[in-house]
């Protein structure tokens, strides 16, 4: 096992540190003197950009699952080793997504601005039990597998739709994203989890939106390029669509003044299904076995596939 050398940027503190040392590794002030680097910014592509134009770094540790702006910025090839963390905030993010499709079902919007006790506001069904619906979710990774054990508990039927078609253990049935005109009209809430990539940009468009049944929910909370924002808009306008909860937007930040504010059945949060102090514990973690993998010549968690956009 050799000692692994690594350049953490632009964020550095004491915990991460640890981390690296803790995993076999050792911190190195120069990124040019690096064969690994933990990139703490997941705002920041073009910073970590910069440092790769001269750093012989072979592995590149990214602090989030959602990659594409670093993909966008040219930062990614398939020169070096990149991991994110696709998968271990799960959890966190499943919660939210939890959350958001309990708020639908329990119509939390309509009443949370209501005036006068006894509001009822139309759009869609009745305040309904989780019990004896039908849940869909798009994206079978980290996200959507833990949001299928919160919710198997509640009684639904889930219904799943990933790239590979393979079978989301207790669904009652997982179809290839290409098939998912086949599912999505049976669903009372459609939950996406998906990665965004340049084949599922855009994949719940006006079309998509037609095919999910009168008063069914949508819930977002993977990226907001998953959706047409203008198409959702008239969904929800035209109440084909019991509503929306949206913890991502396209564009995000949603500007002031946009449509979805003012929408009664729309339900939006500020892409916080998992916060940086959350985030940052799992981080961590990660940080240190990805360590001791890579010292250790043994595959690495949460590889990014430079050909599939994640």
């Amino acid at each position: 096992m050799s000692e692994v050398r690594v350049h953490i940027a632009p964020f550095v503190d004491d915990e991460m540190k640890a981390a690296v040392a803790e995993g076999g590794g050792r911190f190195v002030e120069d990124p040019n003197e690096a064969d690994a680097i933990v990139w703490t910014n997941p705002g920041d592509p073009e910073g970590l950009k910069t440092i790769l134009q001269t750093s012989p770094a072979k592995w590149i540790q990214l602090p989030f699952a959602g990659i594409e702006s670093f993909f966008a910025a040219g930062a990614i090839d398939a020169s070096r080793t990149w991991t994110c963390t696709k998968g271990i905030y799960g959890h966190a993010t499943a919660e939210h997504a939890l959350a958001l499709t309990l708020a639908g079902a329990r119509r939390l919007p309509m009443h949370a601005r209501a005036k006068s006790w006894g509001y009822s506001g139309g759009f869609g069904a009745e305040e309904r039990r989780l019990k004896g619906a039908t849940v869909l979710i798009v994206g079978t990774g980290g996200i959507g597998a833990a949001l299928k054990d919160m919710l198997q508990p509640l009684g639904p039927q889930i219904l799943a739709a990933n790239r590979s078609g393979k079978k989301l253990e207790g669904a009652e049935r997982t179809v290839a994203i290409e098939h998912l005109d086949d599912v999505i009209g049976d669903a009372d809430f459609v939950v996406i989890a998906a990665a965004l990539t340049p084949e599922t940009k855009g994949l719940i468009d006006a079309r998509r939106l037609k095919l999910i049944k009168q008063g069914a929910w949508l819930i977002n909370v993977a990226r907001g390029g998953l959706v047409v924002t203008e198409d959702l808009v008239e969904a929800l306008r035209s109440q084909h669509l019991g509503g929306a909860a949206l913890d991502v937007t396209d564009p995000e930040p949603l500007p002031d003044g946009h449509p979805l504010w003012d929408m009664p059945n729309a339900l939006i949060t500020p892409h916080v299904a998992n916060t940086w102090d959350m985030a940052r514990p799992e981080l961590i973690e990660m940080v240190k076995r990805n360590i001791g993998h890579y010292a250790a010549a043994e595959p690495l968690e949460g590889l990014v596939d430079p050909a599939a956009g994640y």
